[in-house]
């Protein structure tokens, strides 16, 4: 047996990107994307992704260059997850809610070369881009126009010329694919499976950002089990009501080619709007935040679905009453849970059969754990944080979440030290969540450490949101914790303590209002509670504990909208 080893027929490199081109061969006559008047087949789709990676070389994008992209769900989106990488470069999808002054820390962190801009954001993107020190370099930016939405992009276009002193748009989105090469061949020899493909940022603070690093190994792993896991089969109608710059879509956006689907893009939605194209296109497949759930619940033309749309939700576990009214209506809803050191979900609520015996409230508890892990993940479980020692199997019993297998990513971009902190010498990844591990062998998440916030989806930094309250200029300490929301899952609740030499105090409207002119609109607190002194310990650290109960104790912030 010694002299058989690893040959180059037998070690390709593993790479989402080839499901492209089978999806051509397979399904080409077949369409893949859908966008309101614009519809593709997958070889359409296969010819659009290779021209464009050509043309991206052509802009002088080497291997191992930050392509950034900003853009909602729409078909630009979903070509550049493959264009991208297949020029060599690595994808860098940024948070369409984020604010300039956000964003531009992030493109000068991951030095990007070149960003695609949606239309609707360039105003955002070169008040981003003004915000550079001097004689730092800028990216070219390329402009996505969109012929099915209302503004045409004149209107982004005429604000790139008259900010011409800042920088130009290079070109539009379409002309870049029309001159490019559709016999280009990307470098798939000279590819290594660790190479990275993907750069995404986590919701931390902006004075000190987490660039998530995955190779195209970990990628494909990803999605490949998570389509295992989900039982998606072949030619599925997906819609996308899961924003692609979350994790790329939690890797769906090159697994919805891996099973030849039909992919439904949109650029915005809301209750009616998903019922409607369910009804037109007969969506069989959709993700989301426990929010989405919500907002399906919530609908004005709500109405039991003449066949089942399956619907994977994750981030804040769904209360048990969102996920009653949600299958009542026809869904059939997954839970899981990941992380974007993840690239998506690697831990699943395996259903068991028996469970549907049990009464609905029985099996809405059940599915509301985050569950097991999925197919192909080496290992998952709680540990306590100090010894390294696996918790009692007892459901009661906190730890720290760790997880061991290939969908972790490969580090922090810049940032050894914190790499080095959570992927430990023992082999595991310490998630930082805090959790307890059932009877049954099923994990539920009971408290997330750093004081991470979930709402609509979206991971907030509550540290972020304290920086910016201890800059007004009448708080004297500040501490921002969840608070339960009907429709948003949580939402930051801010304890406020005001310093004693005021003539006048702030009122909760202008605070709210202080703090919306410097956050992005999601992380603005909904709540603001002042309290003559907020409680510490011994050691005068606050007790965020004592508060998270206080917040709490005060229910649902009803009626609650961003």
């Amino acid at each position: 047996m010694e002299e058989l080893r690893s040959r180059k027929a037998n070690s390709s490199p593993l790479t989402p990107l080839g499901f492209l081109e089978r999806a051509a061969t397979v399904y080409g006559d077949c369409t893949s994307v859908i966008y309101n008047t614009t519809t593709y087949t997958w070889s359409q789709t296969h010819r659009r992704c290779l021209q464009l990676a050509s043309s991206i070389r052509s802009l002088g994008i080497k291997r191992g260059h930050v392509v950034s992209v900003i853009a909602p769900n729409i078909p630009a989106m979903y070509e550049l997850h493959f264009a991208v990488p297949m020029s060599g470069a690595i994808l860098h999808s940024i948070n369409t809610r984020l604010n300039a002054r956000t964003i531009s820390v992030l493109l000068r962190h991951s030095e990007s070369k070149l960003v695609f801009v949606d239309h609707l954001a360039s105003s955002l993107i070169l008040q981003a881009l003004s915000l550079f020190p001097p004689n730092t370099q800028r990216p070219q930016l390329v402009l996505i126009t969109d012929d099915d939405d209302d503004d045409d992009g004149g209107e982004a276009l005429s604000s790139s010329s008259s900010s011409s002193s800042i920088v130009d748009f290079s070109c539009e989105y379409e002309s870049l694919v029309e001159k490019g090469d559709p016999e280009f061949k990307w470098d798939q020899d000279q590819l290594s499976e660790w190479d990275p493909m993907i750069l995404n940022y986590t919701s931390g603070t902006t004075s000190s950002p987490k660039g998530v690093v995955h190779c195209h190994r970990g990628i494909f792993f990803v999605t490949v089990t998570s389509i295992v896991d989900w039982g998606v089969p072949k030619q599925p109608v997906y819609l996308w009501t899961l924003p692609m710059f979350h994790a790329n879509g939690w890797c769906f956006s090159w697994g919805m080619a891996a099973m030849g689907a039909t992919n439904i893009c949109l650029r915005k939605f809301d209750g009616p709007v998903i019922f409607d194209l369910i009804k037109k296109h007969g969506v069989t497949h959709m993700c989301g935040a426990p929010v989405v759930l919500n907002m399906l619940t919530n609908s004005p033309n709500n109405e039991k679905l003449q066949n089942p749309v399956h619907i994977l939700t994750a981030g804040a576990p769904p209360p048990a009453a969102v996920l009653f009214r949600t299958e009542s209506l026809g869904f059939v809803v997954s839970h899981g849970y990941g992380l974007t050191e993840t690239a998506g979900l690697v831990v699943s609520c395996a259903w068991k059969r028996k469970w549907n015996r049990l009464p609905a409230s029985e099996r809405a508890r059940l599915k509301s754990r985050q569950g097991v892990k999925i197919v192909g993940m080496t290992e998952v479980d709680v540990v306590d944080a100090e010894s390294g020692v696996s918790v009692k199997r007892d459901g009661l019993t906190l730890g720290e979440v760790v997880l061991r297998g290939g969908a972790v990513m490969l580090g922090y971009f810049k940032d050894p030290e914190g790499t080095s902190k959570c992927m430990k010498e023992n082999g595991w990844f310490y998630t930082g969540d805090v959790g307890v591990m059932h009877p049954d062998g099923y994990l539920e998440i009971k408290d997330r450490s750093k004081d991470v916030i979930i709402s609509g989806g979206e991971n907030l930094s509550s540290v972020e949101v304290e920086s910016v309250l201890y800059t007004h200029p009448a708080i004297n300490e500040a501490a921002v914790v969840a608070r339960p929301d009907e429709f948003w899952g949580e939402t930051p609740c801010a304890f406020v303590s005001l310093k004693e030499s005021l003539k006048s105090k702030p009122s909760e409207k202008e605070i709210m209002e202080f703090c919306r002119a410097k956050l992005p609109r999601y992380m603005v607190p909904k709540t603001i509670v002042f309290k003559d002194e907020l409680p510490k310990t011994s050691t005068g650290k606050i007790q965020k504990f004592v508060l998270r109960d206080i917040a709490k104790a005060m229910g649902s912030s009803r009626g609650s909208r961003m």
